[in-house]
């Protein structure tokens, strides 16, 4: 049984763009097994159209539907309301929309390595990040809605959810634990594997790592010397050739490497080249990697500034198993990958993807300081379930899911897998998207969605 949120304080404001955006704090308890564990705050912001007339407030304007945005990650905050594509689509459809910081990212309890430090030695911090997964986040989700629809008569109590990519984990969980308080739920990029380990996961995830490297190569021929220049610098003496903000980390050629990262979402090819030809003629032109070109790379990867990320990332995956840095060891199954195969060859040098390895621990500044917990949590094996597959197989919640064939991020045919585990999901199959089209084809995207929802098949 989850126990409303306490509301802390919630202050409205008119934004640009016609927007009444309130801004909520909400008390739940760190564990909701058992609230003696302390409690946490979150944060979120609602939004509605903005009405200018002087009349009195509408009631029925005052209760609308709630729909509730879960964001991708694990441990990414949400965007403003007025700076995020897809407000206005979901309010013109009459919703009430949440953006829920996610517990652990933006002003919801943020995890930092600071933070962490704060809850004792490295095992007491180990057991706290074990509270940051899908699971804990639906059950603050379902405390959220209680208290939000506190006022609602019985019939609009329920609410619709939201999820790109990882939100959409975190919507396929809530639909296994609380199918009760779900009016409908919608899928962006984001059906979770019906595995309890991630090897499967990262094994299929290079290959398609690898097709987008080739596709990265076939577009920018000349990158292949480039990024080969690049790397042999930053390997020179070590992987401590480049340090990195203000000397406290460092910018080994496998962290270069992890700009790959970017190849899924629109124009991310392009991105990474222009990173690549500002690392090259900094070299043709000054022998080293100038201080704006090294902090352009930092600016793409965001690893210390969002920690739940690397740390969280694989055991997102986990039900009763440990992950034991899936991605490292399932490389051996792809050698193409490993960099000093390729450097003795003439063969491109691979970018990695979505991947999380143990190097970064010694690379980035704020895991350097969480190499422990990191290592620990890699090694856990107790992860309760996240998915209760008996519950989806007999679902009586609308469920409309966007599945990208050509996802980088999220494999198709696992994704397919979980759409049949769901009873009644219907799908919008795609591939002429990226992982990210609600962001970058929000109106195309959205017209399938609803079309799957309102639209009959004869």
């Amino acid at each position: 049984m989850i126990a409303a949120a306490k509301i802390l304080e919630q202050r409205t404001h008119v934004v640009p763009g016609k927007l009444k955006v309130t801004e909520h704090f909400f008390q739940v308890p760190r564990d909701h097994s058992n609230p003696s564990h302390g409690t946490i705050q979150l944060f979120a912001r609602s939004v509605l159209k903005s009405d200018s007339s002087l009349d009195a407030p509408d009631p029925k304007k005052s209760q609308l539907p709630w729909l509730l945005y879960l964001q991708g990650g694990p441990g990414y905050e949400c965007r403003s309301p007025q700076a995020t594509a897809w407000t206005t689509p979901l309010l013109d459809k009459g919703y009430r929309v949440l953006f829920l910081d996610q517990r652990g990212t933006g002003l919801s309890n943020a995890v930092s390595q600071s933070s962490l430090q704060l809850r004792g030695n490295e095992d007491v911090q180990t057991a706290y990040m074990k509270s940051f997964r899908a699971d804990s986040i639906v059950r603050d989700c379902e405390a959220v809605r209680q208290a939000l629809v506190a006022d609602y008569p019985d019939e609009k109590k329920k609410w619709s959810i939201c999820g790109q990519s990882f939100g959409g984990f975190c919507v396929t969980t809530y639909l296994s634990l609380f199918p009760e308080a779900l009016k409908e739920a919608f899928v962006f990029g984001g059906l979770p594997p019906m595995r309890n380990r991630p090897d499967e996961v990262y094994d299929r995830l290079y290959a398609r790592v690898k097709r987008r490297n080739d596709a990265y190569y076939a577009k920018f021929p000349e990158d292949v010397e480039r990024v080969r220049r690049v790397v042999k610098l930053l390997r020179r003496f070590g992987d401590e050739t480049v340090r990195v903000q203000g000397g406290e980390g460092f910018l080994p050629a496998r962290r270069f490497l992890q700009l790959g990262l970017q190849f899924g979402f629109l124009g991310g090819l392009d991105a990474v080249h222009d990173i690549v030809l500002r690392a090259d003629a900094d070299l043709a032109q000054h022998g080293h990697l100038s201080k704006p070109t090294v902090m352009a790379i930092e600016g793409m990867q965001s690893f210390d500034s969002n920690v739940i990320y690397a740390l969280l990332h694989e055991p997102c995956y986990c039900q009763g198993e440990a992950p034991n840095w899936a991605a490292e060891r399932m490389m051996q199954k792809h050698p193409e990958f490993k960099l000093e195969e390729a450097l003795k060859t003439d063969a491109p040098i691979l970018f990695t993807g979505e991947m999380v390895y143990p190097f970064m621990l010694d690379s980035y500044p704020e895991l350097r300081k969480l190499k422990t917990v990191a290592e620990n949590l890699a090694q856990t094996k107790d992860w309760p379930k996240l998915y209760d597959d008996e519950q989806l197989s007999r679902n009586e919640v609308p469920v409309y899911a966007a599945v990208y064939y050509d996802d980088m991020y999220v494999d198709f045919d696992l994704s397919m897998e979980r759409a049949r585990n769901i009873k009644g999901c219907k799908t919008f199959i795609t591939n002429a998207m990226s992982h990210e089209a609600i962001r970058s084809k929000t109106e195309e995207v959205f017209k399938a969605i609803w079309a799957l929802r309102d639209d009959t098949l004869d």
